[in-house]
C-alpha cells in the first residue's frame, strides 16, 4: 500500500483515538511531545494534521500528519511508523487460495438451477433469481460447504475473494482467512447506504428495495475492511442500519451507531425498526415485498448532520449580526468590525477589537486594521495586543490563529452559499419510469399530451401549448428548435411560456430574466448544452451584443470569447472562453420587428386575443380564488411530465418522405422555414420514439426511427399558422387590424370609409391607426381615393377583401397535395 493510500485511508482522529487522545469542542488536544497543561495542540481534520502552537514544544510550527505523529508518539523509524499506520487500518496481507475462487464460483453457480432442492429453498426464501449471483455446492468443493447456497465476497477490485456459505440444513460457513465484502464495496459515489445484520439479508435489501445494501457478519460483524470501505465513499450522506429485531440486533445498533458516528461524524446514522422477531428476509417472505421500503422510510434519525452542525456552531463565531461579528476565547472578546470581505480569497483583511472580559479599563483594549494573512502584521499584532492587554504573547497568538481560523471557514461557508446550487438530476423509481413510458406508447399520443397540458393549469391556447411543448422537447436534440410569443401586452405570451416550462424537469432548463453584455460567455463550458433557456422579455437581452451571441448559440451551437489577463507573474496573456450548445430557446416580446434576426431563426407563435379566450383565463382565476380547482392534481400531471420528459432516449430520426415535402412558394425567407418544418417533422418522431421500432444502418452502424405520414399530417396540422405568418407581408397586429377593419365594413355594407370612422368602433389608439393605415397603403392593401388631411381626412378604400383568405388557401392546399401525392405514390 502506497503512502498516499495510507494518508487518504488512515484519519488523524483515529491516530488520535488510538492513542486515547480526544479533542475537545475547538479541536484541541495536549500535546504528547511536551508537557502540556493548557491544550495548545490544534487539530485540523480536514488537512488530516496537527500543529502544536507551544513555544515548549520541539515540533512547534510544524504540520504533523497521522505517520509522523506515530513516528514521534512511538519513536519510531519512518519504515515502522508506515508499518503501524497499516495496521490501524486493518491491512493484512491476504493469503490467496490455490484455487481460482472466480471459476470455482462459476461451477457453483451454473450447478444452482439443476437442483430442485435449492431453487425450493430459495424461493422459500423469496430469493429465487438468477441475476442474482449465488451458487451451489453439491459437495464438489470446499467439504464444509457441501450443500451450500454460496455466495462471493468481493476485494476493492471486484474480485472474488472469498465465499460463503448457508446450509440447506443447519449453520452458515466462511472460508478460512475470511476477507472482501457482500455484494462488494460500495463505489465513491454512494450517497446511502444499508447495513445488514447477513448476506441473506443484503441479498434481500438489494433485490427487493431501491438502496444499496452492505452486509456485516453477524452483531460482531462490523470489520476494519467495513469501515475502510464506507470512509472511501466520498460523497457518502447516510448509513441506515437494518438489523435483526431481536436483543442481539438492538445492542449492535447501539454500539454501531457510536461507533460509525466517531468515524464518520458528517454522516447521518440512522436506523430502521425492525418487527421483534423479524430480519428483512423474513418480513419478505410473511409480508409484500413493499414492507422494507415502508420501515426504511421510517426509519429513525440517531445521529444528523443538522444536530452536529448545531454543536459544532456553538465554539464558533457569534454571526448574528454579519457587520459585527464577536468570537471569544477564555477572557478575551474579539470583535471584527464591519465585517469580513468575501473576495479575494487570498486575503483576509479586518478590522479587529481586541479587550479583555475581566477589566472595564479602556486601556485594556485595542483596534487593529490588518490583513491576517500578512504575517508580518499578525506578529506585530500579536505583540502590541499582548502588551496593551498585559496578556501572555502565547495567550495571543493561540486567539488569534483560531480566530483566523474561524474566519476561514465561515468565510468559504459564505461563498459556498453564494454559489448558484444546481438542480439535482432527477431519479425515477422502476415503478415511475414504467407508467411514463407505457403512456408514452399509446396510441393518439399527441391528442392525449394537448388534453392534458390542458388539465395542468394551462387554460385555452390549444395548438400553441403543444407546438411549445414540442418545441420544448426538442432540447434533447442535436437540432433544438426555437419559439417566440408574440402579442400584445397583457395577452398571456408569459403566462402561456412559464406555464409550459413547469412541464420540463429543472435540470434542464435555465430561466433568465436579464442578461449582461458578456454574461453567455461566463457559463461552465457544457453548463447550456441540451438545456431550455427561457428569456421572460427579450427586452432584457435588448443589445446587439447579447441579441449576437444569442443567435450564435441558436445557429453554430457555440460561442467564444478571447480576453486578455495577467497571469500570476502579472504578465499579460489572452485565454479564450467556450461555451457550448445546442440551446433550445425560448422567449417573449410585444416588438416583433425589433428581434427580428432572432426570430427568423425561431418558430413564430401569437397568442390568443379573443374576448372568449379572456373569458376562459378569467373563469379559471375566479375557480383558483373559489378553491373549486384541484391543485394537487395539476401538481401531480407536472411531475408526471416531468417523468415522460426523463424517460426520452438521445435517438437518430430519419424521415423518408423528406424529398417529397416541399413548402409552399408564397413563403418569405423559405430555407430557414424549411429546415424549421422538416426538423419539426423529426420532433413529433422523436416524442413517438417508443412508439417506433429502432433501425440499424448497415453502413454506418447508427440506430434510428423513421417518420410516417401520421407524424406528417400532424405537423401540418399544428403548423399551419406558423407558415402563415412567414407566409404574410403585414405583422400580426397589422393583419389583426386589417382583418377586423374588412369585417366592421362589411357589416356596414361600407366601400370606403375615414379614419375618424373606424377609430370607435374598432377601439384603436390615433397613433397605431394612423400606423397600420400607412402600412396598407404601402403594400397596396389600401388606396386613397380621396378627401383632405387638414379636413376631414383621406378616404380609404380595401383594394381586395379575399387576399388573406386565398394566402391560406394556397398555403393549405399546397401542404395537403404534397401529403396527398405521397400517400398515392
Amino acid at each position: 500500500m502506497e503512502i498516499a493510500e495510507i494518508k487518504e485511508r488512515l484519519s488523524i482522529l483515529a491516530v488520535l483515538n488510538h492513542y486515547g487522545l480526544q479533542p475537545d469542542r475547538n479541536k484541541r488536544i495536549n500535546c504528547p511531545f511536551h508537557n502540556d497543561k493548557n491544550p495548545s495542540m490544534q487539530v485540523y481534520p480536514e488537512t488530516n494534521t496537527v500543529h502544536c502552537f507551544s513555544g515548549n514544544c520541539e515540533h512547534t510550527g510544524k504540520a504533523i500528519d497521522q505517520i509522523d505523529f506515530i513516528l514521534h508518539k512511538e519513536k519510531c523509524t519512518k519504515h515502522e511508523a508506515i508499518n503501524k499506520a497499516k495496521s490501524l487500518l486493518g491491512v493484512v496481507e491476504p493469503v490467496k487460495p490455490k484455487e481460482d475462487l472466480e471459476a470455482i464460483f462459476h461451477k457453483l453457480k451454473a450447478a444452482l438451477p439443476r437442483s430442485k432442492k435449492v431453487a425450493e429453498y430459495l424461493k422459500n426464501r423469496a430469493l429465487f433469481d438468477m441475476k442474482l449471483d449465488i451458487g451451489y455446492n453439491n459437495q464438489t468443493h470446499y467439504k464444509h460447504l457441501k450443500n451450500c447456497v454460496v455466495f462471493p465476497l468481493r476485494n476493492q477490485k471486484g474480485e472474488i475473494a472469498s465465499l460463503y456459505g448457508r446450509s440447506l440444513t443447519k449453520g452458515h460457513y466462511y472460508l478460512e482467512n475470511r476477507t472482501g465484502l457482500y455484494p462488494n464495496y460500495p463505489s465513491q459515489e454512494t450517497q446511502t447506504i444499508i447495513l445488514t445484520e447477513s448476506i441473506i439479508d443484503a441479498a434481500t435489501v438489494n433485490k427487493y428495495t431501491d438502496y444499496q445494501a452492505l452486509a456485516l457478519y453477524g452483531t460482531n460483524g462490523l470489520t476494519q475492511e467495513h469501515t475502510a470501505a464506507l470512509k472511501n465513499c466520498k460523497q457518502l450522506q447516510e448509513v441506515i442500519l437494518f438489523l435483526d429485531g431481536d436483543t442481539a440486533g438492538q445492542k449492535a445498533v447501539e454500539k454501531y451507531s457510536k461507533q460509525l458516528n466517531e468515524l464518520l461524524p458528517n454522516i447521518t446514522i440512522s436506523n430502521v425498526t425492525t418487527p421483534e422477531g423479524e430480519d428483512p428476509n423474513s418480513l419478505v417472505q410473511s409480508h409484500e415485498s413493499e414492507i422494507l421500503n415502508h420501515l426504511i422510510d421510517s426509519r429513525t434519525i440517531i445521529f444528523s448532520i443538522e444536530e452536529k452542525a448545531e454543536i459544532q456552531s456553538s465554539s464558533k463565531l457569534d454571526t448574528s449580526n454579519q457587520e459585527y461579528i464577536t468570537w471569544q476565547k477564555d477572557n478575551l472578546l474579539i470583535s471584527i468590525l464591519g465585517g469580513v470581505g468575501l473576495h479575494p480569497l487570498d486575503k483576509l483583511k479586518v478590522t479587529l477589537k481586541i479587550e479583555r472580559i475581566d477589566s472595564r479599563s479602556p486601556l485594556h483594549s485595542i483596534r487593529h486594521s490588518l490583513d491576517l494573512y500578512h504575517d508580518d502584521q499578525s506578529e506585530k499584532l500579536i505583540r502590541k495586543a499582548a502588551e496593551r492587554l498585559e496578556t501572555g504573547s502565547r495567550e495571543m497568538q493561540l486567539a488569534v490563529a483560531e480566530l483566523t481560523q474561524e474566519l476561514e471557514n465561515y468565510r468559504l461557508e459564505q461563498v459556498e452559499q453564494q454559489k448558484p446550487k444546481k438542480a439535482e438530476k432527477r431519479f425515477l423509481t422502476k415503478e415511475r419510469e414504467g407508467t411514463a413510458i407505457k403512456w408514452l406508447s399509446q396510441p393518439n399520443l399527441l391528442k392525449r399530451t394537448g388534453e392534458l397540458i390542458g388539465k395542468s393549469g394551462m387554460v385555452g391556447e390549444e395548438t400553441n401549448r403543444l407546438l411549445m411543448y414540442l418545441v420544448f422537447t426538442s432540447r434533447l436534440r442535436e437540432q433544438p428548435l426555437h419559439i417566440i410569443s408574440l402579442g400584445a401586452s397583457g395577452t398571456g405570451k408569459t403566462y402561456l411560456q412559464e406555464k409550459i416550462a413547469e412541464l420540463i424537469p429543472e435540470e434542464h432548463k435555465l430561466e433568465i430574466t436579464t442578461l449582461s453584455e458578456n454574461a453567455l460567455y461566463y457559463f461552465e463550458r457544457t453548463e447550456l448544452k441540451n438545456k431550455l433557456v427561457l428569456i421572460e422579455d427579450l427586452d432584457g437581452a435588448n443589445d446587439d451584443k447579447i441579441l449576437y451571441a444569442i443567435r450564435e448559440l441558436m445557429s453554430k451551437k457555440r460561442i467564444s470569447k478571447t480576453i486578455p489577463i495577467k497571469d500570476a507573474k502579472g504578465n499579460m496573456k489572452t485565454i479564450t472562453l467556450q461555451v457550448e450548445g445546442p440551446i433550445c430557446l425560448a422567449g417573449t416580446t410585444t416588438r416583433e420587428k425589433l428581434y427580428e434576426d432572432n426570430a427568423n431563426r425561431s418558430l413564430l407563435v401569437y397568442l390568443d386575443n379573443s374576448k372568449q379566450h379572456k373569458e376562459s383565463i378569467m373563469d379559471y382565476q375566479r375557480g383558483l380564488s373559489a378553491g373549486t380547482i384541484n391543485r394537487n392534481q395539476e401538481e401531480e400531471i407536472k411531475e408526471f411530465f416531468k417523468d415522460v420528459q426523463s424517460v426520452l432516449q438521445p435517438v437518430q430520426v430519419r424521415n423518408p418522405y423528406a424529398t417529397q415535402l416541399i413548402i409552399p412558394d408564397t413563403v418569405f425567407k423559405p430555407l430557414r422555414t424549411n429546415a424549421h418544418y422538416l426538423n419539426f417533422i423529426e420532433v413529433i418522431t422523436f416524442y413517438k420514439q417508443w412508439q417506433r421500432h429502432r433501425q440499424k444502418d448497415e453502413t454506418t452502424g447508427e440506430k434510428f426511427i423513421e417518420t410516417t405520414l401520421e407524424d406528417i399530417e400532424e405537423a401540418n396540422q399544428l403548423l399551419k399558422d406558423v407558415l402563415l405568418v412567414k407566409s404574410d407581408e403585414l405583422t400580426k397586429g397589422c393583419r389583426d387590424f386589417f382583418e377586423r377593419l374588412k369585417h366592421h365594413l362589411n357589416g356596414q355594407n361600407k366601400k370606403t370609409f375615414y379614419s375618424q370612422e373606424v377609430r370607435l368602433p374598432l377601439r384603436m389608439s390615433p397613433n397605431n391607426l394612423k400606423y397600420y393605415l400607412s402600412i396598407l397603403v404601402r403594400y397596396h392593401l389600401v388606396k386613397i381615393i380621396g378627401g383632405h388631411p387638414r379636413k376631414k381626412g383621406y378616404e380609404y378604400e380595401i383594394t381586395s377583401n379575399e387576399e388573406y383568405k386565398e394566402l391560406q388557401n394556397q398555403l393549405s392546399n399546397a401542404l395537403d397535395a404534397a401529403l396527398a401525392k405521397i400517400k398515392a405514390g
